[in-house]
């Protein structure tokens, strides 16, 4: 492998941000719960890594850093999907730089959207995405928020076709179109849809959940923590007694094992900026899991507060 001066400066900048991080456990966790795609049968991490807002931090090095930091010990801890968009500001360019530092391109299951009204736009913004991120083709490219949804999915199908993309998908989040979700999902044969989900936000439960599961769709979840806006509100509250039931030891956690005991749930996708923030995530996928009874006293007792 080459080393350029940019590799020595951003291999240089992790190790000045590492120190600031706990250094306990960076590769030692228990591996965590896997998840099958229907689609394929693939199995894959029920946690991921989403990337907005944390990753967007433009041409801070420090910053960057800290994002490949946090990319290394989602890795050493099992990890694989990394979700990111053109909407993601740097994010992108961010996720791209931190692969070929650590030279987890090949370990990454890239889960990209194209965010374009144009659909004559749509493949370019793909190619320049991929660019981005430094990678042969995607496994999942999503249309995002059902902008252009139509062409971007004819766009999407060709290319899986043509061996060009393993994974097509939809994304919507806080509980917006979800008539128009169900329609695409009856309708076109997609592998994969993102929506919003947690123990506040369960709207999906009613129709989406059960449809994708029917269908065959593998689900991830987006802001399980309400943008951080939940488990911040929950910092202020102890953690109940039972909550070890539930194999948790934090909110995220609890949160966590609430999403992912949904079964047809299949990734759930938090994003942080932190390396034990991280760790504690995929830890919550190696424990125990509610059963029905305990995700509704997780659902009662988090609404009430």
């Amino acid at each position: 492998m080459t080393i350029t001066r940019r590799r020595l400066l951003e291999t240089a900048a992790l190790g000045a941000a590492m120190p600031l991080l706990p250094a306990t456990r960076l590769f030692a966790q228990d591996a965590p719960l896997m998840r099958t795609i229907p689609a394929s049968g693939e199995a894959i991490p029920a946690i991921g890594l989403g990337t907005w807002i944390t990753f967007n931090v433009g041409d801070d090095r420090q910053l960057q850093a800290e994002c490949t930091a946090v990319m290394a010990a989602f890795f050493a801890a099992g990890g694989r999907m990394i979700d990111s968009s053109p909407m993601y500001g740097s994010s992108q360019a961010v996720v791209g730089r931190g692969l070929a530092t650590l030279d987890r391109r090949d370990a990454v299951f890239s889960a990209e959207k194209v965010w374009t009204t144009s659909a004559a736009n749509g493949p370019a913004q793909i190619v320049q995405t991929r660019r981005l991120w430094g990678v042969d083709r995607f496994d999942l490219l999503q249309v995002h928020n059902l902008l252009g949804w139509e062409a971007h999915l004819d766009t999407l199908q060709a290319m899986k076709a043509a061996g060009r993309l393993r994974y097509t998908g939809i994304t919507t989040s806080e509980g917006r179109r979800h008539d128009l979700v169900e329609t695409i999902m009856r309708r076109h044969p997609i592998d994969f849809l993102q929506l919003s989900y947690n123990p506040v936000d369960r709207d999906a439960e009613r129709r989406l959940l059960p449809l994708a599961a029917e269908r065959g769709i593998a689900v991830i979840i987006n802001r399980p923590f309400r943008q951080g806006a939940l488990t911040r509100r929950l910092a202020r509250e102890p953690l109940p007694d039972w909550a070890g039931a539930a194999g948790a030891t934090s909110w995220a956690q609890l949160i966590l094992g609430f999403i992912l005991s949904h079964p047809a749930v299949t990734v759930a996708i938090p994003a942080t900026t932190r390396v034990d923030h991280v760790r504690e995530n995929l830890a919550a996928a190696g424990g125990v899991l509610p059963d029905r009874a305990l995700r509704e006293r997780i659902a009662a007792h988090i609404g009430a507060l």
